[in-house]
């Protein structure tokens, strides 16, 4: 009886005291009411920001939600050491001109402290055509590095042992044309698949959402992702053999809440057409991974990060089956925002930077690219890439931030706008189901038109300057174009590539190579996995354009739907 007598005293105390703070902030919401000069919304959402968060907005019931780091559904981090067991990997993204050129920017950033690397490749490359074909034509090397077969991926990585390095390569349709190629420059090295460690983006489905940079329909190119998943899970279980994006979502106009919502339904498909295919989900659900946009609202931004991780682990467990517990952690590499970098001011794109890093480390990140400040203007510096690595580096090594594990956890702010992200992010999941899925969605448009109409929101207000961009609509003053050495990429690129490219195809076997692409030809035509098949392509020197115009042969090109 004694303890239920204390029990309900304790019952009637905490009532009492929620009593009391609701009196509280009644009180005080009439004296904000009288005071108040506008409302806040986020930095690119519609919804209100409101002035104060209490007890009364935290689910004080949940405490299963919050946890400790490393334990499910690991809301505060997927590692129970966070940054005092292992920093974050400073990748940044690097890639331009012909591969003697990305060498020498590889090496520059790992000589000053970089411990991963992170590959940018031209838009002829992104579209899988040769930097000889005539629609590579103005554009080789010029947003990316040039890789058109296994000789120039041998250059970029000649003196970079490929076995002790991590490599992100952002590529996505023909993304398992370069992990080919990839594997068969380490193989020259002699380094295996099994050694490899690193992550190829392989996210087509953003690409049809929002990136563009696609080369086959819509199910044959889930097939190729997957039989990455099913060749990765044997003979490369380091790698990640997709790197589910949000970035790009975001960078083309989507909302925090959309740039969760949207990817996670992504990386759901993915799972579903792993194991539809008949993989054990527990086989390459470890080596799934992500990657995330880092915006100008901090908190937002921590916030949907804390958000994303509980969601993908819960799904993983409940809805997936997944057993062991690596299925359920969400790895993920973070990018501070391309988009909110502006060529007014540019020296501003420093400071910006800096707080978007901020966020993603408090946001608990595996692995972050900083922005350069130039990168609005051209590829960026040598000197700009530096200024931007030692953004990390101060925040990793002078501030103490890494020293104490989600220090942000427990804020009644941050734990309600985790909550309501995540719960923002349920209901566009089903959503998404009323849409018959994420593949529907995309062949009816519904995807495509969520994110213009957000886009074309954000730039209204900025035109109407109800959003603030310093520098371009307010604080603006004389001289803002400042002149600051840019990267050009010349035409001896496009020169050397070509020569390379007929080099290649004179020195190589022919015969061999018109064979092995018919038995890819052959492949495609069937239901075998065609990663081998191209594999045997790369390393016969097929060049990236023959590949995919073999596959091509039997899949066909992506034209996109007109939406009206």
């Amino acid at each position: 009886m004694t303890f239920m007598r204390e029990l309900s005293e304790t019952i009637t105390e905490q009532q009492a005291e929620i009593a009391r703070l609701r009196e509280e902030v009644a009180a005080w919401r009439q004296a904000y009411d009288r005071g108040r000069r506008r409302d806040i919304t986020f930095a690119n959402s519609e919804s209100e920001v409101e002035p104060l968060y209490t007890a009364l907005d935290v689910d004080q019931h949940d405490a299963d939600k919050l946890g400790v780091p490393g334990v499910y559904p690991f809301t505060r981090g997927i590692h129970p050491t966070g940054y005092r067991g292992k920093l974050w990997t400073m990748r940044q993204f690097a890639g331009f001109g012909s591969a003697r050129d990305t060498n020498l920017r590889f090496k520059f950033l790992l000589a000053h402290g970089q411990t991963g690397l992170s590959t940018a490749f031209d838009f002829p490359t992104l579209m899988g055509y040769d930097s000889d074909h005539p629609r590579s034509e103005g554009e080789v090397g010029k947003t990316g590095v040039a890789i058109s077969s296994l000789a120039d991926m041998e250059v970029l990585f000649d003196g970079i042992p490929m076995g002790d390095v991590s490599t992100s390569m952002t590529i996505n349709g023909p993304a398992i044309i370069l992990w080919a190629f990839y594997i068969a420059a380490a193989e020259r090295q002699g380094v295996s698949s099994d050694k490899l460690q690193g992550t190829i983006q392989n996210d087509i489905l953003k690409e049809y959402m929002a990136q563009h940079a696609w080369c086959f329909p819509i199910e044959p190119a889930l097939r190729l992702i997957v039989d990455c998943f099913e060749w990765g899970a044997t003979h490369a279980p380091k790698w990640n053999t997709v790197s589910i994006s949000g970035y790009h979502i975001r960078e083309a106009g989507a909302t925090a809440a959309q740039e969760l919502a949207f990817t996670l339904a992504d990386g759901f498909t993915y799972v579903e057409r792993g194991i539809a295919r008949g993989l054990d989900v527990d086989d390459f659900a470890p080596r799934l991974s992500f990657f995330w946009d880092i915006h100008n609202d901090f908190f937002e931004e921590i916030a949907k990060l804390r958000a994303a991780r509980r969601i993908w682990a819960r799904h993983m467990k409940e809805r997936y089956g997944a057993k062991s517990p690596k299925s359920l952690l969400m790895r993920f590499h973070s990018q501070t925002a391309g988009v909110t970098l502006t060529a007014q001011q540019p020296m501003n794109n420093v400071v910006r930077v800096a707080y978007q890093a901020l966020a993603a480390v408090l946001g608990g990140t595996q692995s972050l690219h900083t922005n350069s400040m130039d990168e609005t203007l051209a590829l960026p510096t040598e000197a700009a890439v530096q200024v931007a690595l030692r953004t990390q580096q101060v925040l990793a090594f002078e501030t103490g931030v890494p020293n104490v594990m989600d220090p942000l956890g427990g804020s009644y702010y941050v734990e309600a706008l985790t909550d309501r992200m995540e719960a923002e992010a349920e209901a566009m999941f089903a959503e998404i189901e009323t849409q018959g899925g994420v593949v529907q969605g995309l062949e009816q448009g519904w995807f495509q038109r969520k994110i213009h109409e957000s886009a074309a929101r954000q730039q209204w207000e900025i035109e109407q300057h109800r959003r603030v961009i310093v520098g371009v609509n307010e604080f603006v003053s004389d001289g803002d174009a400042l002149d600051i050495p840019t990267l050009k990429i010349g035409a001896e690129v496009d020169r050397e590539q070509r020569a390379r490219l007929a080099k290649v195809r004179a020195e190589r076997d022919n015969d061999l190579c018109t064979e092995r692409l018919e038995r890819l030809r052959q492949a495609a035509r069937g239901t075998d996995n065609v990663f081998p098949h191209i594999l045997d392509c790369a390393r016969s020197y097929c060049t990236l354009f023959e590949i995919r115009r073999a596959l091509e042969d039997v899949f066909g090109a992506y034209r996109e739907p007109v939406f009206f």
